[in-house]
């Protein structure tokens, strides 16, 4: 396939290119078998499988972390999971906490630096299944987390290639281009989900004793600065949302990382500035930056507007196969 992203006729905007799929693409109803994964701290994950291996397979498995309220319903997971498939990949979307439509049972929930969980949920890949090669990728918010693991492990990663897209590598100027011009859509949209979740908690849990704001306040949280200020930072032990942003940021873990790693980017992508994108100083010998003018966010869709050609999902399948 070509490497090089090239935006479809009538599909060039960055805002269609960002929401075509969730409008328009239309997709078969997959086979999934669901795990629940069960942690350390007393709370679970659940594991959403397509075309599960046997123990005994080496069949390659590529492991999903989706973006900032997504789930197995997301049409990038779909879509990826599909082409996988195809060239004989396994398949399984981790849901970070309490994402599947199945409430977790802490008062916390996650967060972009949030790699525990999906470090351990590898280390069980690994011991499951030996002899098969593991491969992760990551979207938006599930990309900058898996950055930030393969630097922390560096030459002790777990995993023999990963792909991240989309990925916010500077958290706090994320957060600022969110709040700015048609880009405070897509935030709002996002709050929504999450202030739905978290005023849930307080049906559950007395958040009191976790932090500050009432149950009657989280409907005006209304930028990401306030919602991580109020619930994210403290829930999870930084003292705000800029220590948040600034110890969460995936950037400065990228001259750490060892394994093989594509990073695809749009400059375009409507959550995001430029300014967010490393220096070649930056990377490390094994990350790869592919850097397109079009995509949008988590879109990269060729062909036509009614003949669309999903290149992210073969661009990914095909940088694993290389590692096969």
């Amino acid at each position: 396939m070509n490497k090089k992203f090239m935006p479809g006729f009538g599909l060039k905007n960055r805002h269609i290119q960002t929401l075509y799929s969730s409008l328009f693409r239309k997709l078969p109803l997959l086979e999934i078998e669901i795990e629940s994964f069960p942690l350390s701290d007393g709370d679970f994950l659940e594991c959403h499988w397509h075309n599960k291996p046997q123990k005994d397979s080496n069949t390659p498995i590529i492991t999903l972390f989706h973006g900032l309220a997504g789930s197995y319903k997301s049409p990038y997971i779909q879509g990826l999971m599909s082409e996988a498939k195809r060239n004989n990949f396994a398949t399984v979307l981790m849901h970070f906490r309490g994402c599947s439509g199945k409430e977790n049972t802490l008062p916390r929930s996650y967060h972009s630096g949030d790699s525990g969980d999906a470090l351990s949920w590898i280390k069980e890949l690994s011991r499951r299944y030996p002899n098969s090669k593991l491969f992760g990728v990551g979207y938006s918010l599930g990309g900058n987390m898996l950055l930030k693991l393969l630097g922390e492990k560096g030459k002790d990663s777990p995993l023999n290639a990963a792909v991240s897209v989309s990925a916010p590598l500077q958290l706090d100027i994320c957060a600022d281009a969110m709040n700015r011009g048609f880009s405070k859509f897509y935030q709002h949209i996002l709050l929504k989900d999450l202030n739905l979740s978290l005023e849930k908690k307080f049906d559950r849990h007395d958040m009191s004793k976790f932090i500050e704001i009432k149950k009657e306040d989280v409907k005006n949280l209304k930028t990401f600065w306030e919602f991580d200020g109020a619930y994210t930072a403290p829930v999870h032990g930084f003292k705000s949302a800029q220590d948040y942003y600034t110890r969460s940021s995936s950037k400065q873990f990228l001259k750490s990382i060892e394994t093989p790693t594509l990073i695809i980017h749009s400059k375009d992508d409507p959550f995001m500035t430029q300014e967010i994108l490393p220096s070649k100083e930056e990377l490390s010998k094994t990350v790869t930056l592919e850097l397109s003018a079009n995509g949008g966010h988590v879109g990269f869709i060729g062909g036509t507007f009614f003949n669309p050609d999903y290149w992210l999902e073969k661009r990914v399948v095909s940088f694993f196969k290389t590692y096969l």
